[in-house]
């Protein structure tokens, strides 16, 4: 059976990145975020629940992150989800899930300011390292400017 593991997340910084090495001199950035979510109960009293998510980011995105992520911020990330078991010293089992970071997409200023303001938007694709700069939208084409305009169904050989 096929199986599918993704996971979107928006949310700010719980605490400032913290970036080591392994052995193998691999970057590995490890930070929480928070995301939460509003409601109105039964009784028309405003409630929120909030979400506390471990997460880690492997590669160049890890250093990136961590120069440029502080606690409070916003960002927007895309990964999988991982369940980590252990076993204590006094021999008691415990899990826990954690994130993947595999894209990242930062945000806001986290302080009020709202998603997407701010210092403006930057991503990193984690899985390659390479960064992004800002975001680019792709160009619209402006037929009245001598380009092409596209072909109509008369000019498509099939």
């Amino acid at each position: 059976m096929a199986s599918y593991n993704r996971i979107v997340l928006m949310g700010n910084l719980t605490r400032d990145p913290q970036l080591s090495y392994t052995p193998a001199n691999v970057p590995v950035c490890k930070f929480g975020i928070a995301t939460n979510r509003k409601w109105r109960d039964r009784d028309g009293a405003d409630r929120e629940d909030v979400c506390f998510i471990d997460c880690t980011l492997f590669g160049k995105g890890g250093e990136v992150f961590n120069q440029y992520m502080s606690k409070g911020r916003s960002v927007l990330i895309e990964g999988r989800l991982q369940l980590d078991q252990w076993t204590t010293p006094e021999g008691e089992k415990k899990s826990k899930h954690q994130v993947l970071v595999e894209n990242f997409t930062f945000l806001g200023d986290g302080r009020g300011s709202g998603g997407g303001g701010g210092g403006g938007r930057s991503e990193t694709r984690a899985g390659t390292g390479a960064a992004a700069g800002s975001r680019r939208e792709a160009p619209v084409p402006d037929y009245d400017d001598g380009g092409a305009p596209p072909p109509n169904d008369n000019d498509i050989p099939f």
